[in-house]
């Protein structure tokens, strides 16, 4: 009751009210306004439309309240799905470093290998080539003692057929084959 006193006080006392006569008349426009204002605002209060409306508003914190409250958790897990995907990358980034050093390490590995075979195999062909040449020159010096037999038989043949008398040819075959019947016996 004493708010309504107040409101219709501060209505009374504006400077509407004096331009336009008494303000406790109907003929007043601002009267009528504030009347029905004030029966508008008795009938909410009457049917409890504001208690309702704080029940609402209430509601709606409460449902708000939980929604954040919800949010929040989503956040927090949300920044534990991205602190482990973070481990998990910097996990996967050192095992990535660490195969990439094994591999460069590796392939350093396998060039020292690859040179000392080079060089082993080089050498072994080199070695296969000197024995080859030096079979080569021991076939060539073999042949040519061969060939220098050969044409010493064949001249020492000539000059002794020559020089040598049929009686002496006997005596020499006679004394080789004594010789050999000594060897063989």
């Amino acid at each position: 009751m004493r708010m309504i006193a107040t409101s219709i006080a501060a209505i009374s006392a504006g400077p509407a009210l004096a331009a336009s006569g008494p303000f406790f008349s109907l003929s007043n426009t601002n009267f009528v306004v504030a009347v029905a204002f004030l029966l508008f605002v008795g009938f909410l209060i009457y049917m409890k439309v504001p208690g309702k409306v704080g029940e609402l508003l209430d509601k709606r914190a409460v449902v708000i309240r939980s929604e954040l409250d919800e949010a929040r958790a989503l956040r927090e897990e949300a920044q534990a799905l991205v602190a482990s995907y973070e481990r998990k990358q910097k996990d996967v980034q050192e095992q990535a470093d660490r195969i990439v050093a094994q591999a460069k390490s590796e392939a350093k590995t396998a060039a020292a290998q690859a040179r000392e075979d080079l060089k082993k195999s080089i050498a072994r062909r080199l070695q296969a080539a000197e024995d080859r040449i030096a079979s080569a020159e021991a076939e060539a010096v073999r042949e040519v003692r061969n060939r220098a037999v050969t044409i010493a038989i064949a001249a020492a043949r000539d000059v002794i057929a020559a020089q040598m008398t049929a009686a002496e040819a006997n005596k020499l075959i006679d004394s080789g084959i004594e010789t050999v019947a000594k060897k063989l016996h």
